[in-house]
């Protein structure tokens, strides 16, 4: 199975704009015969957790019935970020697209002590099953949390896949953590990072990813955009830009 890492630089609060341009990527990836896509935490709004309220929507919104068709039409999973509408405060939310399925939203379990003004946290895990994998959502702090992966791993995963959006000061640690849970569960790990605006600073980058033994097959850089695929079957990776559309 192909996964694919998108490492994304939002526009800050234009959810319209971003969706144009998620979908861009999406097609790029479905023409590499990916079959599942994911994007880094609050994607299609930036993190910024103070326009957070004022942005939130719900998995049903219309503005997101382009990634359904999408995921009808090429076959292919898709996970985008936003925060989701809730009964209090927002959650951290990342909507999941599955071919001729109802959409399904995970909402980010374990918050960061900085996100508690701004968010409320979300109640149960989402799994993924395809043929090949069961694959675990994880969302940023929560994704470095050693009982948030042992949970995922309790119930089957194989694979961890990591929507982050984190600074360049904390990416070795978190590469370390990765490494070490991909070893110590035997799991997949594909990492999403932001690069670009972040709660006033720059997203770090680095996506990458690491398979069982704590390996990783590839990290790309703390800059640009791009995909990272990762062959499940092969254990191999490619890196691949907008730009590889027309190449």
């Amino acid at each position: 199975m192909k996964l694919c890492a998108v490492q994304y630089a939002s526009t800050t609060g234009d959810i319209e704009g971003n969706v144009a341009r998620h979908t861009e990527f999406v097609e790029l990836a479905a023409s590499h015969d990916t079959e599942l896509i994911f994007f880094p935490e609050l994607s299609l709004t930036g993190y910024e957790p103070a326009l957070a309220k004022g942005l939130a929507t719900h998995e049903e919104d219309p503005i997101l019935d382009v990634f359904q068709r999408l995921s009808d039409t090429h076959g292919i999973v898709i996970g985008v970020g936003l925060p989701l509408v809730s009964s209090t405060k927002p959650r951290i939310g990342m909507v999941v697209f599955q071919p001729h399925t109802g959409r399904h939203a995970y909402a980010k379990q374990r918050l960061h002590e900085d996100e508690l003004p701004y968010f409320s946290a979300g109640e149960k895990p989402l799994l993924i099953e395809t043929r090949e994998h069961r694959l675990a959502l994880a969302v940023c702090y929560e994704s470095l949390q050693p009982d948030h992966v042992a949970t995922a791993a309790s119930l089957g995963a194989d694979v961890y896949l990591a929507s982050v959006a984190k600074l360049a000061p904390g990416m070795d640690e978190a590469h370390a953590c990765y490494a070490t849970f991909a070893r110590e569960r035997t799991m997949t790990i594909l990492m999403a990072n932001c690069v670009g605006p972040c709660d006033g600073e720059t997203g770090g980058g680095r996506s990458a990813a690491w398979i069982d033994r704590g390996k990783r097959t590839a990290s790309l850089d703390d800059e640009q955009e791009a995909m990272l695929i990762l062959d499940t079957t092969t254990l191999t990776a490619r890196v691949l830009t907008l730009a590889a559309r027309v190449a």
